[in-house]
């Protein structure tokens, strides 16, 4: 069993209030959760309006699942024209 943790900053240049941000961030934590099966969360950056930081889990039977999930939600991000990434850590147990 092969765990991929990653942490995403992301910056949302659109957002003017939290309300607008909370929009785009719940919107997209909800499609990658559909899309891919991905646990997450946001983890950090609450109270500023352009900034996210959403922590995401995935567990498969091996690494390279796992490393193919994680690439995929990576593109998928990287293709929303609300949000642009700012930095990525990515973990693998």
């Amino acid at each position: 069993m092969r765990v991929a943790i990653c942490v995403l900053e992301l910056h949302i240049p659109g957002a003017t209030s939290l309300k607008a941000k909370r929009q785009v961030t719940k919107s997209l934590v909800q499609r990658l959760r559909n899309r891919f099966n991905v646990s997450i969360t946001e983890t950090g950056d609450h109270d500023l309006w352009q900034r996210v930081e959403l922590g995401m889990a995935v567990v498969c039977h091996n690494g390279a699942g796992a490393d193919s999930i994680m690439e995929k939600i990576f593109k998928f991000v990287e293709l929303e024209n609300d949000v642009d990434i700012i930095s990525s850590r990515l973990e693998n147990y």
